[in-house]
């Protein structure tokens, strides 16, 4: 590949890092056909691949790229349509075409696309997923991953979503408070995953993931802006914050994972901790304890560490109790079998994690196979906790994670 053809190459992926959610979004709010939207802006992605090489990358390459995109939509919508319809839609749409793109800020639908995309129409099971790919851009496999389907099973859930949305004509804009409940669920779900996926790439490195931890916390500030009186936007978003505050003490310099319980609280950053602080405060006010809530009173437990010195697992085991009642899954009861291993013993979490041994979709779950064996290391059931480990590396993504266990393992042969 030669010098123009990699300056173009970046230029685009820079573009669909920062504008790929809102090229969709402000396309998908026009014609209500999110695949369309989707497809029309892959065209002008790979003309871009094709031209830019040649032509040199424009001054303004979302501009260029949304232009392209439209373009594609009308000849789209004019071999669907035919008489008046047409006419009326191909109007519409060639009005905007009209619009200046001369450094003028397109207008954020973002938000809009999200609501859309939980509307009551379409399945509850998909709507997270569904905001994840149209927002985000991530692809059916990524998103299958995340939500523990096949990714056979996503792709034809999101397709029937999306066919959904244009057939129905779900409406693209923010509900009436009235109506507001029902859907905020599902928006919120869908951000605290695309912090989550983020989240899980602690570098930065990988370039389909696109700083999505960042992306879920400006996401989160957005709802949590339009909804200050709504104590589960203020919850995700301290929860969110919480765990970002300790991003720069999760890695040692040379790269290696440190543990929640080893990290040095001096890297855990103060401002991010006390924002979240305040905002479980105002939370705290409204009188209505939900799921993100108490995850965000977790964290705030963890890091009550900076000052005391020590993790108070009572309240953590306590906080747990109340998610399993809240919002009992299969993760949250991992976290609180370690909890009851803190308070009660190990012999006591290795039990409450031994419930869960019948929930397959645990079988390729990896936090639970290292929580597994690190409470049989305890208990110096050697041979059962090196199974245990073997599964989890083996189902660790991460370099620097699969080392650790790696080194965790070992450590039952040395013993």
């Amino acid at each position: 590949m030669d010098d123009r053809s990699e300056i173009a190459r970046a230029a685009a992926e820079t573009a669909a890092r920062r504008s790929y959610g809102k090229l969709v979004a402000w396309l998908a709010a026009r014609t209500r056909d999110v695949a369309g939207a989707e497809d029309a802006l892959a065209d002008s992605f790979a003309a871009a691949l094709e031209r830019w090489p040649r032509t040199g990358v424009p001054a303004q390459p979302e501009a260029w790229l949304l232009a392209v995109a439209r373009r594609r939509d009308v000849d789209a919508v004019r071999r669907r349509l035919t008489g008046e319809a047409a006419r009326d839609h191909l109007q519409l749409i060639a009005e905007e075409m009209e619009a200046r793109m001369n450094g003028e800020e397109l207008p954020d639908e973002r938000l809009r696309l999200m609501f859309a995309c939980a509307h009551p129409a379409i399945d509850a099971g998909v709507r997270a997923p569904l905001i994840l790919q149209t927002i985000l851009g991530f692809d059916a496999a990524t998103i299958a991953s995340a939500f523990l389907l096949s990714p056979a099973t996503m792709g034809q859930r999101l397709v029937r979503a999306k066919s959904r949305i244009r057939e129905t004509g779900i409406p693209f804009r923010v509900p009436e408070q009235t109506e507001l409940g029902e859907r905020l669920g599902a928006v919120l779900e869908a951000i605290y995953a695309t912090f989550a996926e983020g989240w899980s790439d602690p570098s930065g490195t990988e370039t389909r993931r696109r700083n999505l931890a960042t992306e879920g916390i400006w996401l989160g500030r957005l709802v949590a802006s339009l909804m200050p009186d709504e104590p589960e936007a203020l919850g995700l978003l301290a929860l969110m914050l919480f765990a970002e505050a300790r991003r720069a003490a999760r890695r040692s310099p040379q790269g290696d994972f440190v543990p929640l319980a080893e990290q040095d609280t001096a890297l855990w950053d103060d401002g991010l901790i006390d924002e979240a602080e305040g905002l479980l405060g105002q939370a705290a006010q409204r009188g209505i304890i939900g799921r993100y809530q108490l995850e965000a009173a977790v964290q705030s437990a963890h890091t009550a560490r900076r000052r005391g010195g020590r993790t108070d697992w009572t309240a953590i085991r306590q906080l747990y109790d109340a998610l399993m009642a809240v919002a009992g899954s299969p993760v949250v009861a991992i976290n609180r079998a370690v909890a009851i291993a803190e308070t009660e013993g190990t012999p006591a979490g290795l039990a409450a994690l031994y419930v869960l041994g019948d929930d397959k979709r645990l079988q390729d779950y990896q936090p639970y196979w290292a929580a597994r064996a690190g409470l049989l290391a305890r208990l110096g059931t050697t041979a059962k906790a090196a199974e245990a480990y073997d599964r989890a590396i083996g189902l660790e993504r991460d370099d620097a994670v699969r080392r650790f266990l790696q080194a965790e393992r070992a450590k039952l042969t040395r013993n």
